[in-house]
């Protein structure tokens, strides 16, 4: 790293930029005009112009209104975020338009259609939360401001108003200690690759994916400025980064006498080391970091501060663990006396056994209430706030997770995200529930949930899944019939009915390391549903295809619900070879190893056909990013290595993170059974038992190469979406039924 500070006229502008904006709110509402236009035109540029954009009074909570006057759609909100709700609402309800990660329908009728009367509508809920540390990494990891402009709007549509904000963090970091005088030297142990900040910003590791180069640094300082400007333009209160006390490995030699704490994540990385909050010097450096945040990126005094994520405190003694939190508030307070803690509540769900009533109390009330704010993390799997008496007092928000690791499988819990919010907000023992929220490891799958969960946010009824989907589909494909009908019921009754046998959707066995068991330590292969029962779902939308191929969103759907067959085929199939080779019985271990091994190059091939399923783009972008060759092969390494290693060679989260992509499916899942399948067809030919053990020592360092290999990808999809479906429908389909017979 070159020594670097920040040009002090560049400070200026930007404090004085904050403290205009932040000290004149009252004339933020009007600025949303200008945002919300822009906005518009970015969604729908052809008819941006028959869209009047009006100021409604500010009510308590967001409202909007839509009406129609003469040949024009007016747009009413208190804010941008409930101008494009309007939007949105309009789109979805009268023009029958989608918007999603996975799939677009915004093919508006030449004479937009009229509005009867006002609508007039508000939310229930003063938060509407977005985004997990995961997610900057799962799948946010290589975004350029082009990506995060359409993930903005997406949320401005969606009636998102408090983003989780981090990109950056790192550059705040290193003028915090340049400041106290560490050199270039003492951070290279520091800092993290770039697709493992989630976790270095909450401290279970350093260093790993690294060394970080300061020009990463100073792009990604100006990127979450851009994201910044633009998320606080339409109304939205992006949450920071506060202190918890991780600190750099050199520390110590800095400060010899500082109380440090070793802790380890128990995941195959080093030690990292955390600053008691008893030290002085916790004060100290919490106050200069939102001190010199805030001067590079303004505040809205909302500051996201995990102290034990997966990493459980050295005692359950209540008091200490009240003075630790009183402490972390303080270190904020002091720097910003309007500063509001929000709570990332992962450790009361993921640490159960640790965080009962009496620790979670002490952690909760050493914080005055109207100074935090509880994020429910996982609330439509096991909502906390019915065994915390709703956070003892504090104002929290319901939260869909999702999805853990970004891994690729239709599944989710839609009836609970139904009618969980709407429940809970009825209901007289929630209390100070203030908000709902998005809180996913990772976007960009299974449209339906999010679209499903944001419905909540302008209604305080549940809603109705039968009328609901049926708006989904007719928004989405442009037709609503008996075929996507059929396809609906079933795929809300098997992958979207929840439960909770599972935690996530079930994996498919081709993605573990290979095995000759059902499952592997990440790829759990347990079903929430029959999988005999989900096939009804892909027989409709083939059927549904003739009628609804013009949709982009159905190709997408028509291509992950055959890729779910497939996926879900494998487990049976692997059945059999396991057979064939336990009975010895060379032949049809061929047999069916080779039909296995198809079975992976034909899913490949599917998902050619969609750029959301490409291998590609991921590692192109990551290259990107770099400015000379060996900053790219570092961004490689790390975009190659969290979707497959996660870390070393001895990585025990191998898979956590695993993806169905094309390319990834035939270069390493496939490889990888094909070295298994020579293996136990040697062991087989001379009568001798297989070194399983071996193998896995043997194909993880072959997965090391790959992670530190270079090979460049398909960016664009290849072949027919429909016509591939359909001709591996026609070759599988009598197959998997008559396995699950």
């Amino acid at each position: 790293m070159k020594k670097y500070s920040i040009n002090y006229c560049f400070k200026f502008v930007v404090a004085f930029f904050a403290l205009w904006a932040f000290s004149n709110s009252s004339l933020l509402a009007q600025v949303n005009i200008p945002a919300s236009r822009a906005l518009i035109k970015r969604i729908i540029p052809q008819q941006a112009f028959d869209f009047v954009v009006e100021q409604l009074e500010p009510e308590q909570k967001d409202a909007f209104e839509i009406e129609s006057r003469g040949n024009k759609i007016i747009l009413r909100g208190n804010n941008g975020v409930s101008v494009a709700s309007a939007l949105y609402d309009y789109l979805t309800h009268y023009a029958h338009c989608q918007v999603t990660w996975n799939g677009v329908n915004l093919h508006l009728p030449p004479k937009l259609p009229s509005v009867k009367g006002l609508v007039h509508k508000n939310t229930p809920y003063q938060y509407r939360y977005y985004l997990n540390y995961c997610t900057f990494n799962y799948s946010m990891s290589w975004w350029d401001w082009d990506r995060w402009q359409k993930e903005i709007d997406w949320m401005a549509l969606h009636g998102i108003n408090m983003p989780l904000a981090l990109t950056g963090q790192e550059y705040t970091w290193y003028e915090v200690y340049k400041s106290m005088g560490f050199s270039d030297t003492d951070l290279n142990d520091f800092f993290c690759g770039p697709a493992y900040f989630s976790w270095f910003w909450m401290g279970n590791l350093d260093g790993w994916g690294g060394p970080l180069p300061l020009s990463w640094m100073e792009s990604h300082r100006d990127l979450q400025l851009k994201i910044l400007q633009r998320e606080r333009s339409l109304g939205m209160k992006p949450i920071l980064q506060s202190f918890t006390g991780h600190v750099p490995p050199s520390f110590q030699k800095h400060f010899p006498t500082s109380k440090l704490k070793k802790t380890n994540w128990n995941n195959g990385f080093a030690d990292t080391y955390i600053l008691d909050t008893e030290d002085p010097l916790f004060a100290d450096i919490g106050r200069r970091f939102i001190e010199t945040q805030t001067v590079l990126y303004g505040t809205d005094h909302l500051y996201s501060a995990d102290t034990f994520n997966e990493n459980e405190p050295p005692t359950s003694d209540t008091a200490y663990l009240s003075a630790l939190s009183s402490r972390v508030y303080q270190a904020m307070s002091k720097a910003d006396p309007k500063a509001t803690w929000v709570m990332q509540g992962w450790l009361f769900y993921s640490d159960r056994k640790f965080w009962k009533q009496p620790q979670v109390k002490a952690l909760l009330d050493a914080v005055p209430n109207d100074h935090m704010i509880v994020l429910d993390l996982a609330a439509e799997i096991q909502p906390v706030w019915k065994r915390t008496e709703a956070f003892y007092g504090k104002p929290w928000i319901w939260n869909m997770l999702h999805n853990f690791g970004g891994n690729i499988v239709l599944f989710g819990r839609m009836n609970e995200v139904a009618d969980g919010p709407a429940s809970a907000l009825a209901d007289p023992e929630s209390k100070r529930l203030a908000g709902i929220g998005l809180t996913m490891e990772a976007i960009e799958q299974n449209p339906v949930l999010y679209e499903l969960m944001t419905a909540n946010i302008w209604q305080d009824k549940p809603i109705n899944l039968d009328e609901w989907l049926k708006q989904y589909q007719l928004n989405r494909y442009g037709h609503y019939n008996k075929y996507t009908a059929q396809a609906w019921k079933v795929l809300r009754n098997t992958v979207y009915s929840g439960g909770h046998i599972i935690r996530d959707g079930s994996e498919s066995i081709i993605t573990g390391r290979p095995t000759l068991d059902s499952n592997t330590v990440w790829t759990h292969t347990t079903f929430n549903y029959k999988p005999k029962d989900f096939l009804p779902a892909w027989d409709a939308m083939i059927k549904a295809a003739p009628v609804c191929s013009n949709s982009d969103g159905f190709r997408y759907d028509l291509v992950d619900v055959t890729r779910q067959a497939l996926a879900n085929y494998a487990l049976p199939l692997q059945s059999r070879w396991v057979t064939a080779y336990r009975q010895k019985n060379i032949a049809d271990f061929k047999k069916y190893s080779s039909q296995y091994l198809r079975l992976i190059s034909d899913m490949d091939t599917l998902l050619a056909t969609r750029k959301d399923f490409l291998l590609g783009p991921w590692l192109a972008d990551a290259r990107k990013q770099g400015n000379t060759i060996a900053e790219k092969d570092i961004y490689e390494r790390n975009a190659r290595d969290l979707i497959t290693l996660w870390g070393d060679a001895n990585s025990p989260l191998h898979e956590y993170s695993c993806r169905q992509w094309s390319c990834l499916l035939n270069d390493f899942y496939k490889v990888r059974w094909e070295k298994f399948f020579a293996l136990l067809n040697d062991a087989l030919q001379q009568g001798k038992e297989a070194d399983l053990k071996g193998f896995d020592k043997s194909v993880s360092q072959w997965e090391w190469q790959w992670a530190n290999a270079h090979k460049n990808y398909p960016l664009k999809s290849t072949g027919n979406s429909v016509k591939q479906a359909n001709t591996l429908y026609n070759k599988y389909r009598k197959l998997i039924g008559a396995a699950y017979e």
